[in-house]
């Protein structure tokens, strides 16, 4: 398969130079999308949230020798969940690199959570079939980062989370406002932004109010921890 430039550019944001650039096309076509001699990621999802899986429970282990499962499993938890997937999905671009159906394009679909976890999912599957699980394992621990060592607080639910740093510094609780809606009445995209009474603002864009509203708490508390 003749590589294109978009796929170029995302492989070296990814970090791993494929043997077979055709695992990466496929990670990256929604169902939208797939129709005859073209295969959709789906398969590829199912297989990357369980590669994603296996390598953050043993990068918990060995971080935390001695943490008990109770312990462990909210921690594993917010490291893969969809949320996160999406996250980082976004930051490294799969997003733009998405193949989408009309609908899906013209419904904001390059922006919704659940494609760009679900994305993020086939391309980790994509990296373990072309260069296989040491290979995936790289690609996770470094795009994930930082997220590993301080994923006790993203254990939190995000809400809470900034609820609490707003009251103990006696403000407020923050307040959740819908700035924008977009897409069809049975699939739309909410983008929420989450304000506190000192001015400071953030927004993110989901596929349901409460998705919204998590990540732009996660947002806003990440600016006000001093972590962007």
């Amino acid at each position: 398969m003749k590589r294109s430039a978009a796929l170029n550019d995302l492989e070296a944001r990814l970090g791993h130079r494929f043997d077979r650039p055709e695992l990466l096309s496929r990670a990256l076509t929604h169902a939208s999308m797939s129709g005859p001699g073209r295969e959709d990621n789906q398969r590829l999802e199912f297989l990357g949230d369980r590669v994603l899986g296996l390598v953050m429970a043993e990068a918990l282990l060995d971080r935390d020798p001695t943490a008990a499962e109770g312990a462990l499993a909210p921690r594993y938890n917010a490291l893969v969940r969809k949320e996160t997937c999406a996250e980082v999905a976004a930051a490294c671009g799969i997003g733009e690199a998405l193949r989408l159906g009309r609908s899906e394009r013209m419904s904001g679909g390059r922006r919704k959570m659940a494609l760009l976890g679900d994305a993020m999912e086939a391309v980790i599957a994509a990296v373990y079939a072309d260069g296989g699980f040491d290979a995936a394992k790289a690609l996770i621990l470094r795009l994930w980062g930082d997220r590993i060592d301080r994923v006790e607080r993203d254990a939190r639910d995000p809400k809470t989370a900034l609820q609490e740093w707003a009251q103990g510094r006696g403000l407020s609780p923050p307040a959740y406002v819908e700035t924008g809606r977009e897409g069809p009445d049975h699939q739309p995209v909410f983008t929420i932004e989450a304000r506190l009474t000192t001015g400071e603002s953030a927004s993110a864009v989901a596929s349901s109010k409460r998705q919204a509203e998590q990540a732009a708490a996660a947002e806003l508390l990440d600016r006000l921890e001093g972590r962007q």
